[in-house]
């Protein structure tokens, strides 16, 4: 297996400016040199055992921190997007790593430089329905930057978190969550009632009534009350989150906004000690802990992949949900594995097989072409209208951690973990596998030789 390097010099260079202290006196603590800490500062050379050590015993430091996922989101991110036809070559590998952990601001600068061009790309396709229109600036997709701010805070809010958590253990024990909002939305004044017709919820406040749909299952009416509790009882609290993130419109506010009441109530139907230890001790069982807990099985993935709290970690997962189109709906990543921004999931991944086998768990050893090797669960997930001729919503989660936490999961106890892995990519725009029965587009980073006389797998071959 491949293994990395532990280059985290703006991290080591955060931890000694919040502890207040001098490069010398940090490089004396942690018993090396003071141009050996520079170094180390400066990403020329990798954190060293010793330090990793003396940052867990000088500092009581959680030194998972070191290896934030921050650097592995811009270098997939960076890759992807310098592997467009506009550019002649993409930088090498190893250059964007350095990029990504010396100069994050400057990779994310990137980043908004080629979202920009994207977006001016497509509105020039559309020249005849732009005209007329104002132009005059141009702004992310309000969905791309809520998407982006998740995805760099790694799905983990920490206020919003703790917040939630207080709530649903108010005397230190977890309450019952249904019973516990309707209580609060009583404080509020707001009467909650059950009725055939309301499509999901509908609160109206002057009247002082939430509709709730009595057709929902219980979890999901669950989480609609825990989402208008974070909206009517913790506004200060996530106007304060927004206005930390600088939205660049109004409506990325109100979208992010919508998504900070959905992760109160996702922290406060699954209380962040209270659920990790439950997951620990059920192995991560997720139907055991949705019985548990009151909760779905794509609520229970979702969570299981936010548990990434500084000093008290659980298990880095990652979650996505696809619909039967292959479009990625929902993605988060606490492991090296990181999704590509634009585009589909790669379609060897066991996630797209689970349409095929509703109510069943599939499991899939997998790696990917950087040599890392993971444990992959798949389910369909079916959301019905509650009638007779109502639509059904279907889609498929996935979940999956690196294979050394697999022995943490249930999933894993009768599968050989040292062999059958089936190899996965990320997109084919950057897969770098040149013999992938599977793939739809040639690699952005390749040249293409086209034999008219021959023909394999694919209608051309993938210089390597």
């Amino acid at each position: 297996m491949a293994t990395q390097k532990l280059y985290a010099g703006v991290k080591l260079r955060e931890v000694r400016t919040r502890l207040g202290l001098t490069q010398k006196a940090f490089a004396e603590k942690l018993g090396v040199s003071l141009p050996y800490l520079n170094q180390m500062e400066n990403n020329n050379r990798p954190v060293s055992t010793g330090v990793v050590l003396g940052l867990a015993q000088e500092f009581g430091f959680d030194v998972t921190e070191l290896s934030t996922g921050d650097a592995e989101r811009l270098v997939s991110d960076l890759r992807e997007a310098l592997s467009d036809p506009a550019l002649s070559a993409a930088p090498p590998l190893a250059d964007l790593r350095l990029a990504a952990s010396n100069a994050p601001v400057l990779a994310r600068a990137v980043l908004e430089l080629h979202r920009a061009y994207r977006q001016t790309r497509e509105r020039l396709a559309l020249l005849d329905e732009a005209l007329g229109s104002d132009m005059a600036t141009l702004q992310p997709s309000p969905w791309e930057e809520v998407r982006d701010f998740f995805h760099y805070c790694d799905n983990y809010i920490d206020a919003v978190d703790r917040a939630a958590e207080r709530f649903a253990c108010p005397d230190g024990q977890r309450a019952d969550p249904f019973e516990r909002a309707i209580a609060a939305l009583g404080d509020a004044g707001i009467d909650v009632v059950f009725d055939e017709e309301t499509p999901l919820r509908d609160l109206d406040r002057e009247g002082g009534k939430l509709r709730l749909s009595a057709r929902a299952a219980r979890a999901t009416q669950t989480f609609q009350l825990l989402h208008q509790v974070a909206l009517l009882t913790q506004n200060d609290l996530l106007e304060a989150t927004l206005d930390l993130a600088r939205f660049q419109s109004d409506t990325a506010r109100d979208i992010a906004k919508t998504g900070l009441a959905n992760y109160f109530a996702g922290s406060a139907l699954l209380p962040y000690t209270a659920f990790l230890n439950a997951a620990r001790d059920e192995r991560h069982d997720l139907e055991r802990l949705a019985d548990r807990f009151g909760a779905s099985i794509e609520q229970i993935a979702h969570r299981l992949s936010t548990l990434q709290r500084p000093g008290a970690k659980g298990v880095p997962f990652f979650f996505v949900r696809v619909d039967q189109a292959g479009t990625i709906t929902k993605r988060h990543s606490a492991t090296r594995l990181q999704f590509a921004r634009f585009g589909g999931a790669c379609p060897l991944w066991n996630v797209h097989r689970a349409f095929e086998t509703p109510g069943r768990f599939l499991r899939q050893l997998a790696e990917t072409p950087d040599g890392v090797r993971y444990l992959c669960l798949a389910r369909e997930i079916s959301k019905p209208g509650g009638a007779w001729g109502a639509p059904v919503r279907r889609f498929a989660i996935g979940l999956g951690c690196e294979i050394t936490h697999a022995k943490g999961l249930v999933y894993a106890d009768d599968l050989d973990l040292g062999r059958g892995f089936e190899p996965i990519g990320i997109s084919c725009r950057i897969c770098e596998r040149t013999e992938c029965h599977q793939r739809s587009v040639p690699p952005l980073e390749r040249s293409l030789t086209i034999d008219p006389d021959r023909r394999g797998l694919l209608p051309y071959r993938i210089e390597r």
